[in-house]
């Protein structure tokens, strides 16, 4: 039997603040322990846009599983030619590549294990995993020391990896362990839907080098930078976060702000409201810190760039389009991609089979955002609205021309036929699901529960089991068919205006 919620009409909000937390350095110093660290050095060529680096990674057996082997996702290899899963749909080709097509990839080209040399094994289902075998099981709590030295070749095109008219991306740039679960290791290749990305958190430190002219944003907090015969050099650090990326431009000006002990970073080239967008991102900042748990870290970069899509998050950095016209949609982006920081960056999940988890809290988020701070001007009730009947108007055409809809919520995103029915199922209908209960379980009840679920779950993987967990000891209601209903799509959702 179908279960029938419907989305009732705004209720008035009582904004319940509760602070919760411990030290700014505890939570970071405390998850920092013990796991995994990678140590890179980079040099960036720009006269052929390559990077030549070397990664020596100390991997710590965080399972309870002996290992005989690791592997590593090698998402730079999506955007070579010939590639078999695509970086970007059909639709954004043309947006993706102004100057036509480029191609890009990594090349491993040596490999050590506890420094002695081992056979290269690229493979998976698209070249998008480096294996190591191991001389002997590596057992739980274990150390192995491997040493990848690596050439990387950007491609010009708007995306997480790659160089465009103002910006060089190096989002998703290295090797980078792939997550057990289940007896294997998770490694799925690139999907253009979604963010096909999946890591436990682990412990940076990067060097890069590159010409002077370049100012860079990262990952994490500079700790050294020096400048001999027009080259830069800098070694940044960054503890208990789940990826680390650049970005780096010749064009960039930046204003900072402190929050805290956090200080907010803007980096801009074309921004006529470059102080308004810093606040924006002060806002979001201060307003989340209160509403789900303390932003642990002491950079947050909110960075202007070539990029195909509206914003992309990564830890203590967030990409934001400069393809973006309408200033609204801007500021919009750049609270949501700070949202982000908690729901992926702290709380993780797996982006790839459970997208809905991270993008529709993070579109709810973004919502209570609104409704916390009425300067914005934003009407809540007129943009659930507009929600709504997006959705139910892509459910109906889908349905009209395809004979049936599939509005399930897990699946996993290279099973989503189209981008735009995965961002209707993830974004939306993950934003209506979190306002259907809310309604329900009302403001306090619901602000308990996001601070419930950041508490229990920071530097972990979540999963859907976890969020109802941290919803139902907060509310004290049982809310697993609830859940069920909405994920599984066997709810019907209906107007009711």
């Amino acid at each position: 039997m179908k279960k029938r919620f419907a989305l009732p009409m705004m209720i008035i909000l009582i904004c319940i603040m509760l602070f919760s937390g411990c030290g700014f350095d505890d939570v970071v110093k405390k998850y920092s322990k013990n796991i995994t660290s990678y140590n890179i050095e980079a040099q960036y060529n720009d006269t052929n846009q390559t990077i030549s680096a070397v990664e020596t990674i100390k991997y710590i057996n965080g399972y309870n599983v002996p290992l005989n082997y690791l592997k590593f996702n090698l998402y730079p290899n999506a955007f070579r030619e010939g590639a078999t899963y695509k970086t970007v749909s059909t639709l954004d080709i043309a947006k993706a590549y102004p100057n036509g097509n480029s191609y890009g990839d990594i090349t491993i080209q040596s490999v050590k294990l506890n420094g002695n040399n081992v056979t290269v094994n690229v493979g998976g289902d698209d070249k998008n995993i480096l294996t190591v075998e191991f001389a002997s099981e590596l057992y739980p709590d274990e150390t192995n020391n491997i040493e990848i030295t690596f050439m990387l070749t950007l491609p010009n095109i708007n995306h997480r990896f790659g160089y465009g008219a103002n910006t060089i991306n190096l989002g998703n740039w290295y090797p980078i362990a792939c997550v057990y679960e289940n007896g294997e290791f998770f490694t799925k290749p690139y999907s253009y839907n979604g963010d096909p990305f999946y890591s436990q958190i682990a412990n940076y430190k990067v060097t890069f080098t590159c010409p002077e002219s370049y100012i860079i944003a990262n990952t994490g907090v500079i700790e050294t930078e020096n400048v001999t015969s027009g080259v830069k050099t800098i070694t940044a650090k960054a503890k208990a976060v789940r990826d680390f990326a650049l970005v780096l431009s010749s064009k960039y000006e930046v204003l900072s702000q402190e929050v805290g002990e956090t200080t907010v970073k803007y980096y801009y080239y074309d921004d006529e409201n470059a102080t308004t967008s810093l606040q924006t991102a002060v806002d979001s900042l201060n307003t989340f810190n209160d509403l789900i748990g303390t932003y642990p870290y002491h950079i947050l970069s909110v960075v202007e760039t070539n990029f195909v899509h509206g914003g992309m998050e990564y830890p203590n950095l967030v990409y934001i389009s400069d393809a973006i016209t309408d200033y609204l949609d801007y500021k919009n982006v750049i609270i949501h991609e700070i949202a982000h920081q908690w729901w992926y960056g702290v709380v993780g999940n797996n982006e790839f089979t459970e997208g809905w988890l991270d993008e529709g809290l993070t579109e709810y988020t973004t919502l209570l955002f609104y409704k916390l701070n009425a300067g914005y001007e934003r009407d809540i009730e007129e943009i659930v609205n507009n929600v709504l009947d997006s959705y139910l108007l892509f459910t109906d055409v889908y349905k009209q021309v395809f004979g049936t809809v599939n509005t399930s919520m897990n699946r996993a995103l290279d099973e989503y036929t189209t981008s735009h029915e995965y961002v209707y199922m993830a974004y939306a209908k993950g934003m209506l699901l979190f306002e259907n209960l809310n309604s329900f379980v009302g403001d306090k009840k619901f602000y308990m529960a996001l601070k419930q679920y950041y508490a229990d779950n920071k530097m972990q993987i979540a999963t859907q089991t976890d969020i109802v967990a941290a919803f139902e000891k907060a509310t004290g209601a049982d809310l697993s068919s609830f859940f069920n209903a909405w994920v599984n799509g066997t709810v019907v959702i209906e107007n009711i205006k």
